[in-house]
């Protein structure tokens, strides 16, 4: 008899329950999607354990289809953000039209300092005004980036942003849609998001 079958029999001493429900919660699964363009896919593993409120609400955001025909429109380099003293590095990608991303309720702020999820690279993150301002819009990590974690000084209220999963295959399609050539940081030709799916 093996140990699924001892459980649905009750035949499992009372204190190996402990043991077995740490092993799943060891064992359990994170969901990854794929965010599909046209220079490939990116699979990002979505942390709904450390960080329910992000990672849920960008889920449902998924199951609704806004990423569909949605964009990645910004690069943030080293080279391009001269007034900047603390400089970071990502892609930013979303709905981008002010109106649409105003139709889409904004979301309590989970700082790094509550999640322990760190702008690492391949860290996928909220982009945010004010704290708890975050909606749709996302960006992700080339490299390490503290000055975006809680305390760090990137945005003067030291919160930080909001990160809420990693890539886990397909950095390459990340660094090559960082190199796409900029004004401002701003993409010249915007890169189409085809969909964003979760993995079944």
């Amino acid at each position: 008899m093996n140990l699924i079958q001892k459980i649905k029999r009750g035949n499992l001493k009372p204190e190996l329950y402990g043991l077995m429900v740490l092993i799943l919660f060891i064992n359990a699964k994170l969901p990854d999607v794929v965010i599909k363009t046209k220079f490939g896919e990116i699979i990002v593993e979505i942390d709904t354990i450390k960080a329910p409120v992000t990672a849920g609400n960008f889920l449902g955001l998924v199951n609704k289809g806004i990423y569909s025909n949605s964009e990645f429109y910004r690069v943030v380099r080293l080279d391009n953000q001269p007034y900047d003293d603390q400089k970071i590095e990502v892609i930013q990608g979303g709905l981008f039209d002010d109106s649409e991303i105003g139709k889409y309720k904004k979301i309590r702020h989970e700082s790094t300092r509550e999640t322990g999820i760190l702008h690492l690279n391949g860290t996928i993150s909220m982009a945010r005004d004010k704290p708890g301002t975050a909606s749709t819009e996302f960006f992700i990590c080339l490299g390490d980036q503290p000055s975006l974690d809680y305390g760090g000084k990137r945005n003067k209220d030291g919160q930080g942003f909001a990160a809420f999963g990693k890539v886990v295959k397909g950095m390459e399609v990340v660094q090559k849609i960082h190199r796409m050539q900029d004004t401002n940081q701003y993409l010249l030709n915007p890169l189409q998001i085809d969909y964003i799916k979760i993995l079944p």
